[in-house]
């Protein structure tokens, strides 16, 4: 996974391919079909917020968190412009609390990176941040297509394995990601899934 500098490098010289600028249609798909349940959503690797900005324009109460700060700062302007509420924070998801837990997890591309840099702590942090019953939709890379450049990829077989001592998989689906970049939609994973009862850690 790149280091925090390098994100911040890759804002400052504008190289963001995941940064589309519009909201993911996978998220609108599960809005739509209504199967969000809750008023809390933490939306972790936010970016310059426009998915955060779309769920509060929708009623929820957003917490947005990114570690770069130049992308946070962008997404308080747009959220300002948009005028919207949303709580966005300059935050490492393994390190730092994001508070919660939440009735709704979101993430564009985050899972499929932290789950190599440290598992164990992310595991602990989607401990902290769900209740039983909380929802987490988990947009990740594909194994199923080599693209490089592109996004982590994880297998199925790996998303069953790690996430399902916690969540159950309601829906586990492949899609296309929307890019900045003509022609550039890599494979992903839509993962739709619900805290189950037993909260220990397995790992």
């Amino acid at each position: 996974m790149p280091e925090k500098t390098d994100f911040a490098e890759r804002y400052a010289s504008g190289k963001t391919p995941w940064d589309s600028g519009t909201p993911s249609e996978e998220l609108l798909s599960v809005l739509k079909d209504g199967k969000l349940t809750g008023g809390t959503v933490l939306d972790f690797g936010c970016g310059t917020g426009t998915n955060a900005i779309e769920l509060a324009r929708r009623g929820f109460r957003v917490t947005a968190v990114d570690i770069v700060d130049q992308a946070i700062q962008i997404a308080r302007d747009r959220a300002r412009a948009a005028a919207v509420q949303v709580d966005f924070r300059v935050a490492d998801t393994l390190r730092d609390n994001p508070g919660g837990p939440y009735d709704i997890l979101f993430d564009r591309g985050v899972y499929h990176c932290l789950r190599t840099e440290d598992l164990k702590a992310f595991y602990e942090f989607l401990t902290r941040a769900t209740r039983t019953g909380s929802w987490w939709l988990s947009l990740a890379g594909n194994s199923k297509e080599d693209t490089e450049p592109g996004p982590p990829v994880v297998s199925e077989q790996d998303i069953r394995a790690e996430l399902g001592p916690l969540f159950d998989i309601l829906d586990l689906r492949e899609f296309r990601f929307t890019t900045n970049q003509d022609g550039f939609c890599p494979l992903g994973w839509s993962i739709l899934m619900r805290r189950k009862k037993d909260d220990s850690c397995p790992l």
